[in-house]
């Protein structure tokens, strides 16, 4: 018997529909019951020491968002042609190494405002490197002003010398876990800094 073209057509439609059905079918309660499994939930619990670790990051941060404006401020003055910045440009370099500095001091300030961390000089310090790096940063900007080479210069290594003096504050400040890198020396510790926290074992 032959069977007309359309009636093929109608078979194969309600063909493809019935195993769409049958496959989709089960996978709903199947794919339900996955996403509510105790494992599933389980998997939504906070990582082990997860406020240290993020304590930590941060810190990180605060020392990369000062090291970066500085070094790019610090390039700017090395290429323009005697050191000398054009004024714009000079004032958006001193804009942003201002806005990450401040951001580093307020940070410092609100560790050194909570009791638990009163009697810590870490953020004291970080505080501290952070303002003498704004007045070198201040000096290295009116000497490229000025067109002064030799005041240029003195005030460029002033002021790397000034972000070490920063970064290290950050790494000793007690935050950051010691370096573990064999062939690195162990580094020194500040007077009143507790070690980093140890982290509980995954």
């Amino acid at each position: 018997m032959r069977i007309s073209r359309k009636a093929g057509l109608l078979a194969s439609s309600t063909l493809c529909g019935a195993l769409a059905l049958g496959v989709a079918g089960p996978a709903g309660p199947a794919f339900s019951a996955v996403t509510d499994s105790p494992a599933h939930s389980a998997s939504a619990a906070p990582l082990p020491g997860a406020d240290a670790l993020a304590k930590q990051n941060t810190a990180l941060a605060g020392a990369g968002a000062v090291v970066q404006p500085v070094t790019d401020l610090v390039a700017g003055v090395l290429k323009a042609p005697d050191g000398k910045l054009p004024k714009d440009e000079a004032t958006k370099h001193a804009a942003d190494v201002k806005k990450a500095l401040d951001g580093l001091k307020s940070d410092a300030k609100a560790s050194t405002g909570k009791a638990a961390r009163a009697q810590d000089p870490g953020p004291e310090l970080v505080a501290k490197a952070a303002a003498d790096l704004q007045v070198k940063v201040d000096a290295l900007v009116k000497a490229s002003a000025a067109g002064d080479a030799k005041a240029t210069a003195a005030a460029l290594q002033a002021t790397l010398t000034g972000t070490v003096n920063v970064v290290v504050a950050i790494v000793l400040g007690g935050d950051l876990p010691a370096p573990d890198l064999k062939g690195l020396p162990k580094l020194p510790s500040l007077p009143g800094v507790s070690p980093a926290q140890t982290l509980p074992s995954l």
